[in-house]
């Protein structure tokens, strides 16, 4: 690993950030279906193809007369080991490259509505989903920050908001405060309450991973970015402590989940829960941290993009393992108008010249 004080170690990091998020999604997003791809049925797609313990991208399905009725997303065919040339286009990468667009275009003083019109001007509306669409169509018929998130907007307080914070963190590193001043500014576009904490709390994470000596040292430095008393907040703490007891992964996010039965599998508060448990359990290794997270089901490929970045941050872009970077060819699909087929390295270092390293 590159020394954390040194510029080539904070180029090293940032560049983890990306390849993590990127390796996450795709290792999430074959079974991105939470009211399907439980835990549980997760773990028994994993047992039935001989891939438990998880330490490589998803193994493709078996001959249909053995799946067992397992159905994964459409997309698989470009997600699983031995198949894929490069990312995937989704949404939990086309939110970093916008950021970053953001950041270039405005700098670190954007307002939303600056957020609003790079939406209008570089993200295809039908690659908009919950409540960034409802944002979206909001802003088309001229409404204007807050009531595009609060007009007819079912979806405030789901995940869209803590997936576009990862720039915030990579461009502050060892500022999370700031960080998340910045994913707030974005966040309120679309959502309000527990879904604009959780982007704060995620780029206040990033940002803490820089330099944290463990990921715990991350965490307990995000939490204080968002208020003490709010679900998401508590919901954090109470992974913590269920962890600091020696309880197992799997009774942990048992016990959660029952916890926050009830808000759906793309709400942020019990995919915080699940983001949580994977980074303690964890604990600095990046395969293990980015498999626990996408094994503890709900939004996966979002929950796997958050841990990657968080642990590829952490452990620098040189530690991650050949099996996630290697086939990712240094390419980029892309939904965000001019930047289909970019270079992994190319962002990394574009998200350099942005960011204010303390070295």
């Amino acid at each position: 690993m590159t020394p954390v004080g040194t510029a080539a170690g904070h180029t090293d990091r940032v560049l983890g950030g990306w390849l993590g998020r990127i390796a996450g999604n795709m290792l999430g997003k074959p079974v991105e279906r939470g009211d399907y791809w439980t835990r549980e049925r997760i773990d028994r797609y994993l047992r039935l193809t001989d891939a438990l313990p998880l330490t490589d991208y998803l193994p493709e399905p078996p001959a249909e007369s053995e799946s067992d009725g397992f159905e994964l997303r459409p997309e698989w065919r470009e997600c699983v080991r031995g198949r894929i040339h490069g990312s995937c286009r989704d949404d939990d990468v086309d939110y970093a490259v916008l950021g970053l667009d953001l950041l270039e275009t405005h700098g670190f003083d954007f307002s939303t509505e600056q957020v609003g019109e790079l939406w209008l001007l570089r993200l295809p509306f039908l690659q908009t989903f919950t409540a960034e669409r409802v944002a979206y169509r909001n802003l088309a018929a001229g409404l204007k920050p807050p009531l595009t998130a609060t007009f007819d907007n079912p979806y405030q307080e789901w995940i869209g908001a803590l997936i576009r914070a990862d720039i915030h963190g990579w461009t502050c590193p060892d500022a999370p405060r700031r960080a998340a001043w910045q994913a707030r500014r974005d966040a309120v576009l679309s959502h309000t309450g527990n879904g604009v904490y959780g982007a704060m709390f995620a780029a206040a994470l990033i940002s803490a991973a820089f330099t944290a000596p463990t990921v715990r040292h991350a965490l307990d430095t995000a939490l204080t970015v968002i208020p003490a008393s709010s679900r998401l907040a508590r919901t954090v703490r109470r992974v913590m402590s269920l962890y600091d007891t020696r309880l197992t992964w799997e009774d942990t996010l048992s016990t959660v989940a029952g916890e926050t039965a009830g808000l759906g599998w793309i709400h942020t508060v019990p995919n915080i829960a699940v983001l949580t448990a994977g980074l303690l359990y964890g604990d600095g290794d990046f395969t293990r941290t980015i498999a626990l997270t996408v094994r503890g089901g709900l939004d996966t490929d979002s929950n796997g993009a958050t841990a990657g970045s968080v642990a590829g941050v952490l452990c620098g872009a040189e530690a991650i393992p050949s099996q996630w970077k290697e086939p990712l060819e240094d390419t980029v699909r892309s939904a965000v108008f001019g930047f289909d087929g970019v270079r992994i390295s190319e962002l990394a270092e574009r998200t350099v010249r942005l960011g204010h390293p303390q070295v």
